[in-house]
């Protein structure tokens, strides 16, 4: 699998979310942004993410996924 895939699947699944992946073969990093976050909890952020990519775990294109979500907000301050 491809970063460029990782992020077409995010950007398609989570609308208005800006997707920023890294790493390669079936390892990834994943940053989203979007206020589609705001006053969820931590866990349900990484759900949502997971659901977007489940097909692609269960068939081992995706091994590993670390995600980092943030609000437009949250973004604006960390950068």
């Amino acid at each position: 699998m491809q970063i460029e895939d990782v992020k077409q699947i995010l950007e398609e699944k989570l609308d208005g979310c800006e997707v920023f992946p890294e790493g390669e073969g079936c390892n990834f990093q994943v940053t989203v942004v979007g206020d589609i976050f705001e006053g969820l909890r931590p866990v349900k952020k990484q759900q949502m993410v997971y659901a977007c990519l489940a097909d692609q775990i269960a068939d081992g294109s995706i091994h590993a996924l670390t995600i980092r979500t943030f609000t437009r907000a949250q973004w604006a301050e960390q950068n």
